[in-house]
């Protein structure tokens, strides 16, 4: 009896095991050696270092240097800003494609769903490279307007790039966030559009006072993934760098970390500065997350 109970309650365990392996290889563990690479330094020895290296327990050392960057904070300071204006743009655009396409009055729904799905089945590396000639001079039909209606358009300037890049984000996640929420708005039961409907609730006041409030949870789940896919913005900026000088090795923290440790071979302050945006993707969507909840119960 007592060995049929034992393997009844490791029948659980037994299903769950494969998940954990994958999670302890593939998740664990590497942050785990992150935060290791972090604590180590490399010491050479020798005239012009040649006399050999060798790795040390460098302790808080490499995130001392990555906080006293000023190339670095830079970065952090530009992401920040990048969030705060493109995390409400597209929430707010995959929010609004998705009450359209869920209107009762919406045209070919479900050619237009899959329109605005399709940008996210575009590599990014690849989306970015179309955008690319969008945004160069000589090459691009829309400077080529502008300037024919006398306007002055550089996509690729210091203080217009980082705006290029939100736009390239935005058309190629938006259509994914739309259909998490469009997905949300599905399992809503009809019976709650009749009884608003009874009551005399327009078509606005059912969006603002059913549809909203019900999609609650996915639009904060899209919101918190779009704050962690700002953070880790990479590949727009490396695939725009070569055509302009306004992007920099360190334009982004991530940017900054791959020359750290694939340019300059300082493994260890690349692992801190990957460390360091990882608590910064920690921090603010727990923070996000509690301050929904928050708000939720009040």
């Amino acid at each position: 009896m007592v060995t049929r109970r034992r393997r009844k309650a490791l029948v659980p365990w037994a299903f769950l095991a494969p998940f954990g392996v994958l999670f302890v290889v593939f998740f664990v563990a590497p942050i785990g050696y992150a935060i290791y690479q972090s604590l180590l330094t490399t010491k050479r020895s020798g005239a012009l270092g040649l006399g050999g290296s060798r790795t040390v327990f460098a302790g808080l050392a490499n995130y001392a240097s990555a906080l006293d960057s000023t190339a670095f904070l830079e970065s952090l300071g530009r992401v920040l800003l990048f969030a705060v204006v493109q995390v409400p743009v597209m929430i707010l655009l995959a929010t609004t494609l998705a009450l359209l396409l869920d209107a009762a009055s919406a045209k070919w729904p479900s050619f237009f769903r899959a329109a605005y799905f399709l940008p996210y089945g575009v590599p990014g590396v690849i989306a970015t490279i179309l955008w690319g000639f969008l945004y160069v001079p000589g090459i691009s039909p829309i400077i080529d307007l502008a300037a024919a209606a006398g306007l002055h358009v550089d996509p690729l300037g210091s203080s217009t790039v980082l705006w290029s890049i939100a736009n390239i984000v935005t058309w190629a996640f938006a259509g994914y966030n739309m259909l998490v929420i469009i997905a949300q708005l599905k399992s809503i039961p009809g019976e709650l559009y009749e009884a608003a409907t009874v009551d005399g609730a327009r078509p606005w006041q059912v969006v603002w006072h059913v549809k909203l409030p019900l999609v609650r949870p996915a639009i904060v789940l899209t919101t918190v993934f779009t704050i962690i896919g700002t953070l880790q913005l990479f590949a727009e900026p490396q695939v725009l760098r070569p055509i302009t000088a306004a992007i920099g090795v360190s334009y982004t923290p991530n940017l900054s970390a791959y020359t750290e440790a694939f340019a300059n071979n300082n493994y260890g302050l690349a692992a801190a500065e990957a460390v360091l945006l990882a608590l910064g993707a920690f921090v603010l969507s727990f923070g996000f997350l509690h301050l929904v909840g928050r708000g939720g119960r009040r």
